[in-house]
């Protein structure tokens, strides 16, 4: 990213009030400004208060748009923006000056903007208003999210959690998906020593008020503690409260709790550095929910907030929770999380000094992976491989330089061709064949009259078509995987035509060159690239003792001995298993019509069937694009087979910290480190079982690092840039 980046921010937000989605709005204008954007935040209401604005004021490159203030948009009232008069206010900022990137938050208006389609592209969605679970995902709201992740360049994820059911349930979704979690900035003052709590004890909550967050209820817990011998008092931070149909008298009752409760001291609406001043000066933050919230993947910005702040949360036991705190944090509201649940453990964190001060630093560990100085550094990363440098060659060219790329399956090149299409003076344009030798000879031909360079995937009857039919000019480039060898198409591709031929491995160069005769100078070596950045992702609890196979189709991927390995590695301990993600092999019409290829599953299946170290132990998932999130679950990644190109799945395996196993096929030596190779699927077994808890966290860390320095998506993109550009 050499040049600054303009962005527009809208938030379905109303930054008059502050919770946790106007305070989003303020800390991504702040992350975005430190990343080096030049940044307009556009709000959705009249200004009323300015206390979440002001701080942006002076900011570098931060601009405030009121449409309301400056009559953007013809008979505005005083009420807030629409979803479609928030479109017609961006759409005339985009013609006054165009954005590079929209960024918005809240599902209705950017469906809105999605729909009006002037921001293809260049829409970073934040979506948390989404259904939070696969039960809730209807097919109505499958296909509104579809159409937005086809339009969008990012979609932003608060959490890991929520990223793995957006791209389950959307296919559209994988690769766009990048985590977004809130933005704590740092306290502005110094803290407060807490040697002793105060007394009476200081209880607080900032944020909005509504029926399940417990803010009516919690106004009650200083007069129940006070029956339990505890003086408190809870002094809270707010000034939205909740208009709920279902609890209309909700309101009118949080208003008076606040205004007349004993013991509750309401410090009303506040800046945020303010909120936080207040917060600091207490004892314990309360972040006690109703369970109905148990199941969300959101992460609480006010749990952050206290942690940033030294004060321990007493909050609900849920998976985000555990996640970010521990299963053993102190605090954790008890029971059916009932208000006397609540009362009882604020009463142990009061009597028990040393639960406080564990929590307190639980979340004080916590808060300091959300500051928005990491903030800034994961939107100066996302923006830098969204928006690439132009290559030196190409800035001097006096038009964008024209890449063709063709080919009847480009699943191996789909995230290149992305970033092809990101850099600045290439024009790149695609002839996608239905099949293997069918193709349009028209939009062939008006591809290769076109292009300077062109780009063909698999040296079959696409690189024999375009050999013979490409400009005398221009430049093609012909990758060769492994069945092509096997076949006729190389001896009748025009090799004077080609001006370079790209293996993935070696091995298969060799092989190349010594089954066709070509020039040694046309054939060369760039590995497959690996999403490292999108596989790098938590491991789930238990996954060291899963095996993961990824495609088992042909039969030569040998599943059977995937079972060899799950079969010896069970007769020590019953808690290994294998999860297989693959089509299964029926649905690859030209692998079943084959008698040995139909006997070999059979075989593999009936042995299934009937192996009792086997029975309960393999578990088949769904192919599909979500490979990241499933091998979150997956702590070791097989590759059993007898003959491989390069073999992705150990390498995206070994991206997201699982151990690569391998058999010896030819050339696995020259792609990958020998200490992950073993003669037979004994000697699998004993090394993957010989690692220990320890030993296989080291081993998935020092395989990360290795997948990282070999074939990360920048660096095999830098390269393949490099090949477009040169002559």
């Amino acid at each position: 990213m050499s040049r600054t980046l303009n962005a527009l921010v809208y938030g379905d937000v109303d930054l008059n009030l502050i919770d946790g989605s106007a305070v989003w709005a303020q800390s991504t204008v702040q992350a975005l400004s430190r990343a080096g954007c030049r940044t307009r935040l556009v709000l959705k209401a009249p200004v009323l208060t300015s206390r979440l604005i002001d701080p942006l004021a002076g900011l570098p490159g931060v601009t405030v748009v009121s449409p309301h203030e400056q009559r953007l948009l013809s008979g505005l009232s005083d009420r807030p923006l629409s979803p479609v008069q928030a479109s017609q206010a961006l759409t005339l900022l985009d013609q006054d000056e165009p954005c590079d990137l929209l960024v918005l938050r809240g599902r209705r208006l950017v469906g809105r903007m999605v729909t009006d389609g002037l921001f293809e592209g260049r829409i970073w969605a934040y979506l948390t208003d989404i259904p939070q679970s696969a039960a809730e995902m209807t097919e109505g709201a499958r296909a509104e999210l579809t159409r937005i992740a086809e339009a969008s360049q990012r979609l932003l994820c608060q959490t890991e959690e929520l990223r793995c059911l957006l791209e389950t349930s959307v296919p559209e979704a994988c690769g766009k998906c990048v985590l977004s979690p809130p933005a704590v900035p740092e306290p502005g003052f110094p803290l407060p020593e807490r040697e002793h709590p105060h007394d009476p004890f200081r209880l607080v909550y900032t944020g909005k008020f509504a029926p399940l967050w417990n803010t009516l209820p919690m106004t009650r817990l200083p007069a129940l503690l006070a029956e339990e011998g505890v003086r408190a008092e809870l002094h809270t931070v707010g000034d939205k409260i909740h208009e709920d149909p279902s609890h209309p008298e909700f309101q009118d009752a949080m208003a008076r709790a606040l205004a007349g409760t004993p013991g509750v001291e309401h410090h009303g609406g506040q800046p945020r550095e303010e909120a936080m001043r207040i917060a600091a000066e207490c004892d314990l933050g309360i972040g006690w929910r109703e369970p109905a919230l148990d199941a969300s993947l959101e992460l609480s910005t006010k749990v952050l907030e206290f942690g940033a702040l030294g004060l321990p949360v007493v909050l609900n036991r849920t998976p985000t929770h555990e996640a970010l705190l521990g299963g053993d944090y102190p605090l954790f509201v008890t029971g059916h999380a009932g208000l006397d649940d609540a009362v009882e453990t604020v009463a142990r964190a009061v009597r028990e000094p040393q639960a406080r001060r564990t929590a307190a630093e639980r979340c004080r560990q916590a808060a300091s992976r959300y500051t928005l100085r990491a903030a800034a550094a994961r939107w100066r990363a996302q923006l830098d491989q969204a928006f690439p440098e132009a290559p030196a060659a190409v800035i001097a060219r006096p038009r964008p330089l024209r890449v063709g790329v063709a080919g009847h399956d480009l699943k191996f090149l789909s995230r290149l061709l992305d970033h092809f299409r990101t850099v600045p003076g290439l024009d790149v344009r695609v002839d996608a064949w239905p099949a293997l030798a069918r193709h349009d000879p028209a939009a062939s031909r008006e591809l290769a009259g076109w292009a300077d360079v062109v780009v063909v995937e698999w040296c079959g009857p696409a690189a024999v078509w375009y050999s013979r039919h490409k400009r005398q000019d221009s430049r093609l480039i012909v990758r060769l995987h492994r069945f092509e060898l096997d076949a006729d198409w190389p001896a009748q591709v025009d090799i004077d035509a080609v001006d370079q031929v790209i293996c993935v491995s070696s091995y298969y160069a060799r092989r190349t060159l010594e089954e066709t005769g070509w020039p040694e100078s046309k054939v060369t070596v760039v590995p497959n690239w690996v999403d490292t950045d999108q596989l790098d992702r938590p491991k789930a609890p238990g996954a060291r003792f899963r095996l993961g196979m990824i495609g088992i189709a042909p039969c030569r991927k040998r599943m059977d001995l995937g079972l060899d390995v799950l079969e010896a590695l069970r007769a020590r301990d019953r808690r290994w298993h294998l999860s297989v993600k693959s089509k299964p092999p029926w649905e690859y019409w030209w692998i079943w019509n084959k008698p040995e290829e139909r006997a070999h599953y059979d075989a593999v299946l009936r042995r299934m069937q009937t192996s009792p170290l086997l029975d309960g132990a393999v578990v088949f998932d769904d192919f599909g694009a979500d490979v990241a999130g499933w091998l979150r679950r997956i702590g070791n990644v097989l590759s059993t087979s007898d003959d491989e190109s390069f073999h992705l799945a150990p390498a995206e395996g070994m991206a997201s910290a699982a151990v690569p196993a391998l058999l010896p096929w030819p050339g696995a030596d020259e792609i990958y480190d020998r200490r992950w190779i073993h003669q037979d699927p004994q000697a699998m077994a004993e090394s993957l079982a010989g690692l220990g808890e320890e030993g296989w966290r080291e081993a998935g860390q020092l395989a990360r690092t290795q997948v990282r320095e070999q074939f990360s998506l920048h660096r095999v993109a830098r390269t393949w840039t490099d090949l477009l550009v040169s002559r």
